[in-house]
């Protein structure tokens, strides 16, 4: 079996994992896999004798298994809930805040940014707020007060027009794939950690993280959301310091193939799934408490889901969820 790392191998860093992980997925399947754009990986085709198909990287959809009215209500965190809560799974649901007053006049009242505010002091002045059609963690942040929550919508509506916000909920995290209503696996989302050096505090070694997250184009940490964090503290080398906040994989964070205690969590899983009409998906239920280990909540459901990089080392356990069971083959 082939090394994800191998299709990674000789790529700029500006190569989208889309293109890698197909690449990888295609000469899993048999099918032929081709970069159109130059070596950029934006463009690419995949063909098998039968037929051929093409993706693109970034926001393009790249799980032919989906249609795109089903890929496109789930990339809006708003319409998933409220779709999902009428179906009966229970989720955080929240609400949504535009930023801009453009296109106003196409939507209902009590949306606009000042009515955040109002919003906010519902859920006791702390919320979750996040980029209503976001992704990779960008901008998704816990929220302490009015003061903080003014900063942070004048900083999100530089790059989104719209927020979701919801209550706050702390636990184990864990995400469930899914092909066809079928687990392929679950894995346990951890935080990124800052590594020490025995030299530079942590405020050093998190003002270095923060610059390689807008690098990449995402969110930085704001160390004043975090009044309890050591930043002062000079870590030891090899010494490591957890960021609390976001588990994403694009902000640092990384995952380890755990199932969830709760069988519930796995059916309320495949319910989500049904109900959105996705054939591939990712469903994150809502953070549990591990000795409880109840939930049959939903927290999200992705239709373009990152694959953790040691997925791959079951490739030839599980059928591929980037082409599996799809058409192209």
């Amino acid at each position: 079996m082939r090394n994800l790392r191998e299709f990674r191998a000789g790529k700029p860093a500006s190569y989208p994992d889309q293109a890698v992980y197909a690449a990888y997925s295609s000469a899993e399947l048999g099918l032929s896999f081709e970069d159109i754009e130059g070596g950029t990986g934006l463009v690419f085709r995949v063909a098998s004798k039968a037929r051929t198909a093409y993706f693109g990287a970034g926001r393009c959809s790249w799980y032919p298994q989906n249609n795109s009215t089903a890929a496109t209500l789930a990339s809006d965190k708003y319409f998933a809930n409220r779709i999902l809560r009428d179906a009966g799974i229970a989720t955080l649901g929240g609400d949504y805040f535009f930023l801009k007053p453009r296109h106003r006049a196409h939507r209902p009242s009590g949306h606009e940014r000042d009515d955040a505010f109002g919003y906010f002091g519902k859920l006791d002045g702390r919320a979750f707020v996040k980029p209503l059609t976001g992704s990779r963690g960008d901008f998704a942040q816990t929220i302490h007060s009015q003061a903080e929550l003014d900063r942070y919508l004048r900083e999100v509506s530089q790059h989104y027009d719209s927020v979701l916000m919801q209550p706050v909920a702390s636990g184990l995290e864990y995400r469930i794939f899914l092909l066809d209503e079928e687990v392929l696996y679950s894995a346990r989302k951890f935080p990124p950690a800052l590594t020490g050096d025995g030299v530079h505090s942590v405020l050093d070694l998190l003002t270095a993280h923060n610059a390689a997250l807008k690098a990449r184009g995402l969110s930085a940490v704001d160390p004043a959301a975090m009044p309890q964090a050591p930043l002062d503290v000079v870590l030891p080398k090899g010494g490591r310091w957890e960021i609390p906040g976001r588990m994403n994989l694009g902000v640092g964070g990384s995952m380890a193939f755990e199932s969830p205690r709760s069988t519930a969590a796995l059916a309320m899983a495949r319910k989500a799934v049904k109900t959105l009409g996705l054939r591939a998906a990712a469903v994150d239920p809502l953070p549990f408490d591990p000795v409880i280990a109840t939930d049959r909540s939903c927290n999200v459901v992705r239709s373009m889901p990152r694959a953790s990089s040691n997925s791959a080392t079951r490739a030839r356990q599980m059928p591929s969820p980037y082409f599996g069971r799809s058409n192209i083959q």
